[in-house]
């Protein structure tokens, strides 16, 4: 088995349902993913946690980084934490999706 084949921690499920463990930093100065960290995908958010908007920032994030409508990304544990589980309707699979949340700039350019 290739070692990339092989999902990390923070990614379970198959295509189709997708859970991720995120560990969110709100407030940063753009939006992007910053590596893996206890187990989490450690994404930071350009929005501040106010209001829901670093929880709305992050299901934009999610939902155009893997090409789903925001409707198909929930936060099912965390919501008012840094620490998120978040439920993703993707159909690719685990590689295609790791490929996808990789380092790279915002792809709505937050």
């Amino acid at each position: 088995m290739r070692p990339d084949a092989v999902p990390p921690d923070w990614l379970r499920g198959a295509p189709g349902e997708w859970v991720l463990s995120i560990l969110v930093q709100p407030g940063a100065s753009r939006s992007g993913p910053a590596g893996e960290h206890d187990g989490c995908l450690r994404l930071r958010i350009a929005a501040p946690p106010v209001d829901g908007r670093a929880n709305d920032a992050l299901r934009a994030f999610l939902a155009a980084r893997l090409d789903v409508p925001r409707a198909a990304v929930s936060i099912e544990q965390g919501e008012g934490s840094r620490r998120k589980r978040v439920r993703v309707a993707a159909a690719c699979d685990a590689s295609t999706l790791r490929a996808r949340l990789a380092d790279g700039p915002d792809p709505g350019g937050g």
